[in-house]
């Protein structure tokens, strides 16, 4: 089924997969070598409405996907993990792309990503990371102890029937969407009624507040030092360089990296918050093709 794009232009569409059952929201544009674009927590595909037209237009097979609990995906009832969306992931390349591809993410979708790229070789061409997140959710002993308590109190007021409905309701507001994205945007410009809109539909859509329950009490997943040593393709890592929820200075994992192997390249995004590729994206997608253009000549 396809249904309209929410790009101005129209120059891709939004259309439906069945994944065990659930309904997943993917897009597709552009020929040649695929990139396969996936979002972070809370977002859609209309998070990437800036990068798709311009990755497309260069030459590439741009293809996105809502990941199931997002976006126009299903919101099912399920115990939602990493992994899950690993799965999930997996089977939409090897139903509808089946060659190497690239995988591009943001925050929790860049993880998903690391996780495809280091778990299975086999389907990949290399990574962007884009502000990559450490866990779906803290690890045991990320938090001090009185910070540890009131995320436990939170984990099970959030899981309450009585107390959950109310405490999601209040974080969806759009008001609430627009002051949490000014926290994280530097450039307050590009937190568009638009944005705040993609960010609250989703959200009234029936099952979505055990989805979010689901995922703020998931396991934290593996971290990327755990998957990095498998790392065999190349990877580019960009950073927005003002984020406060992922800092640059928690990226020294990467920026080691790349001082030690030739195929992995760290670049920051100066003034730019967690989501470069909205907030600053000719930026983004300058690098991203200056580093596709690279890929494509060691392939």
């Amino acid at each position: 089924m396809i249904v309209k794009s929410l790009t101005e232009n129209n120059s891709w569409q939004k259309l439906d997969w069945t994944w065990q059952g659930h309904k997943i929201r993917y897009t597709v544009a552009g020929q040649g070598q695929p990139l396969l674009l996936i979002h972070g927590f809370g977002a859609s595909i209309g998070h990437w409405k800036k990068n798709i037209p311009v990755l497309a237009s260069a030459g590439y097979q741009v293809f996105a996907l809502d990941l199931l609990g997002f976006g126009g995906s299903d919101k099912a009832p399920l115990d939602y993990t990493l992994e899950l969306w690993q799965e999930q992931i997996k089977d939409f390349w090897s139903a509808h792309i089946n060659q190497p591809t690239v995988f591009i993410g943001n925050s929790i979708g860049a993880l998903i990503s690391l996780m495809l790229i280091t778990n299975h070789p086999e389907i990949t061409a290399g990574g962007v990371l884009i502000n990559c997140a450490g866990g779906l959710n803290h690890r045991p002993g990320d938090l001090n102890p009185i910070l540890g308590a009131v995320m436990g109190t939170f984990t099970k007021l959030i899981n309450s029937p009585r107390t959950g409905k109310f405490i999601f309701n209040n974080i969806r507001r759009k008001s609430q969407i627009r002051r949490t994205l000014y926290q994280v945007y530097c450039d307050r410009a590009a937190v568009t009624d638009e944005l705040v809109e993609m960010l609250y539909q989703p959200s009234c859509d029936v099952g979505a507040q055990k989805v979010f329950a689901s995922v703020l009490t998931a396991p934290a997943g593996k971290s990327p030092a755990e998957l990095l040593p498998n790392l065999q393709h190349p990877l580019l890592v960009v950073w927005g360089e003002k984020d406060p929820w992922t800092p640059v200075t928690g990226a020294k994992i990467y920026q080691d990296l790349a001082n030690t192997n030739p195929d992995v390249q760290f670049q920051v995004i100066p003034n730019t918050g967690h989501c470069p590729h909205d907030e600053n994206p000719k930026a983004v997608n300058q690098k991203i093709l200056n580093w596709l253009s690279v890929l494509s000549v060691l392939n």
